[in-house]
């Protein structure tokens, strides 16, 4: 029915779709403005210190308005904040839900041909690969590649800092990043040797250290893939520890798990065979009793619960979606638990066999974290992500809560969880000499010493001196007294963060909040990347990272000195080899930016993206060039989170990038302005889902691949042309590519453009294929590989028949051009490969996290 406007004039509903209102690049809170006024409701009032700052720092009110509520600015934030950041977190207002944005391109690689990810996927590919150790068994090497079993995880990380790069002892070579970390979500320190920590990473697994955080080692291969989201110690026997894999905060996670892991010597870890179904995929949070006896697993389909010896039987004791569990410091038949996404505390007094929803005035919503109050465990706080992040205390255990005032100092609400408290929300009250004494985490850590009423800031996401954004875990110190020792560890998305006097921390006049912090993440490699490339002249490698941006590593400095070049989450990346100072990277939706200075320096003006887009200094946002200096696909998001681009091999000055169409610039080196800079054009209209792989032959510019998120696969032999003809190649012939999924990578033979290899994802036979004949026939090379995502591969530059394949679950190597593969996971690890490039002869594995290896394949 059409509608009235006020002129009397019927018009059609007018319709936005999010995209659409997402490139106006001027916020949720402008569009939900824009609504107001378009219902002729009342208009919110400005805040008039939106508007101070606003008119200061040249922004527009809501772009004020927004980054307070994403980001937690304060009136001081915004004074201190240098302009390069400030101008970056204007630019993220758009991406305002980054999190399950990459958490959703992750599940889209891990689909099957039917559109899902079985709940037993990754489990079943690592009993796959465990079986395929043990038929290799004699073999040593293959395709130059160590073949053998498993291999001590403490020959998989570069050793403390050095001066330069140190082999593992496999023949690979750990690059670390040794100091940029990774979504750390879960640290437990041993009681009596406080020395000896564990951490539980998002992407690379579990890893201990002895030497309070000096170097750090991965436990066990066989977890160094697995998504580890929880760690809890034995209360009663610290050699018992448990650690629960999947990270279930999100409706779309891609991070799946498999299961509940234990060691009972604080050495070996084996899988509890009980958890291996579905319910266990998401173990968000365990507990055990103060007795040690009962062992709590939160997840979102409930609270399991095991109390026998062997923990071989678990049973399910509330059905609610749950992302935080607590036992009582003292008594063993308490406990308490938050809701993962209903708004709802719970608590239990006979050991967790029942749970009662805990009583409250006003209203809750979203997650809730819970702890108890180590001075009196009478008390509970719980954060609830309501209002961007409001404290509610208990006086009886928990059964019930009153809300405290959770406001700055000025009386504004500390909004200390911005609008991703689902992602990154913790509380702490673990100062066994003050319950009023409590540290809440979202964006930055907040302290507060009455209680939750007020809070202040302690950290500053935007300062490399104080503790990375986006908090997931803290700990005390277990000989935190109050008084000689009130050390604190605090895990969020860059590693692991302490400070020696959590009541002093970050206490700066002004921002930033950096005093007292110190960073642990020295040898904690688990950066998690996307893709990256090298500079063989140089030696200099870039990679694109998850939240931690677009990071260098220079050769003679080492594993623990990789540099930010960009912000942000990072993707593609590219190196001309012809010019060592010319790199290139992404930021999310195919936003390529180019750096000149030989991956130096950081990008400090926002002036360094190539595909369109700049700082519109008088309006005050980020606009978009004219056409044909943008790329519209990166201009619409219509590109994929993590998109595709690649530099020509035959000419250093074509890029090749994939939206839904196809893009080509000849000109990626021209100068970069706000109104020019390398001209795109469309040289392959739509094929209706986004691409997702390209792949330009060597020695032939004419030959060009490209495939599809749905498993299309097409081919062009005149790609120079203004329109080139493209060819479907994926459903034809007598023996066609049958995978309907995502196109993970195409790989042409360097020396033989006819033969191609083409990768897919999801947990599903079928991830290789090769054609030799230029896409007339194909052959599935997967027989012998684990039912896993395969995700790059690359072929020896001098012996076309040694190809490497990099997978969820590892490297694999074949001598005969993929007709057989040998396991090579003795190094650098069963951790998801992402991508494969070359160093000249040496071979460079980017994994999603552990970091970067490489292997000198010279020899073969």
């Amino acid at each position: 029915m059409a509608k009235r406007t006020k002129a009397g004039k019927s018009r059609k509903p007018r319709t936005r779709t999010r995209r659409a209102r997402r490139s106006t690049n001027i916020s949720r809170a402008g569009a939900a403005r824009r609504r107001v006024r378009r219902t002729g409701a009342k208009k919110p009032a400005v805040d008039a210190s939106d508007r101070r700052v606003a008119q200061k720092r040249r922004l527009l009110v809501e772009q004020v308005s927004r980054l307070r509520e994403i980001r937690g600015l304060t009136d001081a934030g915004f004074a201190r904040i240098p302009l390069s950041k400030l101008r970056r977190a204007v630019n993220r207002i758009d991406f305002y839900d980054l999190p399950r944005a990459r958490e959703s391109f992750r599940l889209m690689t891990q689909k099957n041909d039917q559109g899902i990810v079985p709940p037993l996927g990754l489990n079943n590919a690592l009993e796959e690969l465990s079986t395929a150790r043990g038929r290799n068994r004699g073999r040593q090497s293959a395709a130059g590649l160590p073949a053998g079993g498993g291999v001590s995880p403490g020959r998989l990380v570069a050793p403390p800092p050095t001066a330069g790069l140190s082999p593992t002892g496999t023949g690979w070579t750990a690059l670390g990043p040794g100091n940029i970390g990774g979504r750390t979500r879960a640290i437990v320190v041993h009681p009596t040797t406080p020395a000896t920590m564990w951490a539980a990473s998002s992407g690379g697994g579990v890893w201990r250290t002895a030497d309070a955080g000096v170097s750090w080692q991965p436990v066990d291969d066989f977890m160094a893939n697995l998504a580890t989201c929880c760690l809890v110690m034995d209360p009663t026997n610290p050699d018992v520890i448990y650690a629960g894999t999947g990270e279930g905060f999100s409706n779309v996670d891609a991070l799946r798990g498999a299961g509940i892991f234990q060691t009972i010597d604080a050495t070996s870890w084996q899988h509890l065979e009980a958890t291996t179904g579905p319910d266990f995929q998401y173990v968000n949070r365990l507990a055990i009793s103060r007795d040690g006896r009962v062992v709590l697993a939160g997840t979102p389909t409930g609270i399991l619960r095991s109390e026998d010896v062997g923990r071989a039987t678990w049973t399910r004791v509330l059905a609610e979606a749950i992302g935080d569990v607590d036992c009582h410091p003292v008594r063993a038949t308490d406990a308490i638990a938050g809701g993962l996404n209903n708004g709802t505390a719970y608590f239990s007094t006979d050991g967790g066999l029942t749970w009662t929803p805990a009583a409250h005035q006003g209203v809750w919503s979203g997650r809730v974290e819970v702890t108890y109050a180590l001075n009196n465990p009478n008390i509970v706080y719980a954060s609830v992500d309501v209002n961007g992040g409001e404290i509610w205390r208990s006086t009886d255990g928990g059964r019930s809560y009153a809300k405290r005032a959770s406001a700055r100092s000025d009386g504004r609400p500390a909004q200390y969880l911005g609008d991703q408290g689902w992602y990154d929300h913790v509380i702490w009250a673990g100062d066994a000499t003050n319950a009023d004494f409590v540290i809440a985490g979202g964006v930055d850590l907040w302290r507060s010493t009455d209680g939750g009423n007020t809070l202040i800031d302690i950290s500053t996401w935007w300062d490399p001196r104080s503790a990375h954004a986006d908090h997931h875990c803290i700990v005390g110190h277990p000989g935190f007294d109050g008084t000689s020792n009130r050390r604190v560890f605090f895990g969020c998305d860059g590693g692991i963060y302490t400070t020696p006097d959590v009541r002093t921390v970050g206490n700066n006049a002004q921002l930033p909040r950096s005093n007292g912090w110190v960073e642990l993440i020295n040898t904690y490699s688990v950066t998690q990347f996307y893709g990256g490339a090298g500079n063989p002249i140089s030696g200099v490698i870039i990679g694109g990272t998850q939240d931690n941006g677009t990071i260098a590593a220079h050769p003679a400095e080492g594993s623990e000195k990789w540099r930010t070049i960009f912000g942000g989450d990072g993707g593609w990346c590219a190196a001309d080899p012809t010019d060592p100072n010319v790199f290139y990277g992404e930021y999310v939706f195919l936003n390529i930016h180019r750096n000149t200075d030989g991956a130096i320096t950081d990008d400090t003006d926002g002036d360094r993206y190539i595909s369109g887009q700049f700082w519109n200094a008088s309006l005050r946002r980020w606009d978009w060039k004219p056409i044909p200096f943008t790329i519209p696909d990166a201009k619409n998001r219509q590109a994929l989170f993590i998109a595709p681009f690649v530099l020509d091999p035959n000419d250093p000055h074509r890029l090749l990038a994939g939206g839904v169409s196809l893009w080509r610039t000849s000109d990626a080196k021209a100068p970069n302005t706000p109104t020019s800079g390398p001209s795109w054009s469309a040289i392959k209209p739509s094929a209706g889902p986004p691409i997702s792989a390209i792949a330009v032959a060597k020695g032939n510019s004419d030959i060009v691949w490209t495939g599809h998120t749905d498993g299309q696969v097409f081919r062009t032999t005149n790609g120079l042309a203004a329109s080139p003809v493209w060819q479907r190649v994926d459903h034809t012939g007598p023996t066609p590519l049958t995978p309907r999924r995502y196109c993970t990578g195409i790989t042409i033979d360097p020396s033989d453009p006819q033969v191609v290899y083409v990768t897919f994802g999801g947990y599903e036979a079928g991830g290789v294929w090769k054609t030799g004949d230029g896409g007339r026939t194909w052959t599935d090379l997967s027989a012998s590989l684990p039912q896993a995502p395969s995700r790059a591969l690359a072929v020896h530059p001098r012996k076309p028949q040694f190809v490497y394949l990099g997978t969820e679950v590892g490297v694999f190597a074949s001598e005969d051009g993929g007709a057989t593969w040998s396991p090579t996971n003795e190094g650098p690890t069963n951790c998801s490969v992402d991508d494969l490039f070359w160093m000249k002869e040496t071979l460079v594995a980017v994994t999603h996290g552990r970091g970067m290896f490489e292997i000198d394949l010279s020899g073969v």
